[in-house]
C-alpha cells in the first residue's frame, strides 16, 4: 500500500501533536514532518517533497497565505489542505488563489480532516460548508475571484510586508532573513511605493483591508 505522505504545519505546539497522533491511527497515512512556521513549513516542504500539506493561515513569520503560495510554485504536485479558525469569505478566496484545494475550519471533526486528505491524494479538492459558500457566491458575482493584492510585489518584499504587518521592527527582519536592516529598509520603501502607501499605519490599514493581518 502507498502511503499519503503529510506534513503538518500550525504554530500551537498542542494542535499540531493532535493532529499528528490522529493522523499515525491510519495506516495509509504517514506525517513525515511537522512545522511551527510557515517559513518552516517551506523549508521542509523543499525537503520532504510530501504529498499532501496541511497548513493553519496565522503563523508566525511566514502566515500560511505566503506559505501556500510557495510551496505551490516549489511543488506543484503537493495538495494544500487549510486547516484554520477563520472562515470569512475573504481567507477562503485568498488561499484558493494562492493554490490551496482543501479548506477545513477548526471546529470540524477529526473525520473529515481523514476525508479531506483522502480526497487530495485521489485527486480532488474538498471545501468544507463555509468555503463551498463562499465560492458559490463568488462564482454568481461579476469577473474573477478577487485579485491578489500582494501580486505586484516580489517574494522578498511580500516576505517582509508579512513581518511588518505582524509589528517586527526593521533590526527584526534583519536577524530573521540574515540581511542588512539597510536592505531591509529599501525592500519596504519599494513596497510601500508599490502599494501607494506611505507610513506604517497606512501599511497596516492596507493589510486590514485586504485581510492581510493573519
Amino acid at each position: 500500500m502507498t502511503r499519503t505522505r503529510v506534513l503538518l504545519a500550525d504554530d500551537h505546539t498542542i494542535v499540531r501533536q493532535g493532529l499528528a497522533s490522529i493522523l499515525r491511527a491510519y495506516e495509509e497515512l504517514e506525517v513525515v514532518a511537522e512545522a511551527a512556521d510557515g517559513n518552516e513549513a517551506l523549508e521542509k516542504a523543499l525537503e520532504t517533497k510530501p504529498d499532501v500539506v496541511v497548513l493553519d493561515i496565522s503563523m508566525p513569520r511566514l502566515n500560511g497565505l505566503e506559505a501556500a503560495r510557495r510551496i505551490h510554485k516549489a511543488i506543484p504536485h503537493a495538495r494544500i489542505l487549510v486547516l484554520t479558525m477563520h472562515d470569512e469569505d475573504e481567507y477562503v478566496l485568498k488561499m484558493v488563489r494562492a493554490g490551496v484545494s482543501a479548506y477545513l475550519v477548526k471546529d470540524g471533526a477529526a473525520s473529515e480532516l481523514v476525508a479531506a486528505i483522502r480526497a487530495l491524494r485521489a485527486g480532488y479538492g474538498y471545501l468544507c460548508p463555509q468555503a463551498s459558500r463562499a465560492l458559490a457566491e463568488a462564482c454568481r458575482g461579476v469577473g474573477p475571484l478577487p485579485e491578489d493584492p500582494c501580486d505586484r510585489l516580489s517574494e522578498r518584499e511580500r516576505e517582509i510586508f508579512h513581518l511588518l504587518v505582524q509589528g517586527r521592527t526593521n533590526a527584526q527582519i534583519a536577524a530573521m532573513l540574515f540581511i542588512s536592516p539597510k536592505t531591509v529598509e529599501n525592500h519596504r520603501t519599494h513596497l510601500m511605493g508599490k502599494l501607494d502607501v506611505h507610513n506604517a499605519t497606512q501599511l497596516l490599514r492596507f493589510a486590514a483591508r485586504h485581510g492581510l493581518l493573519a
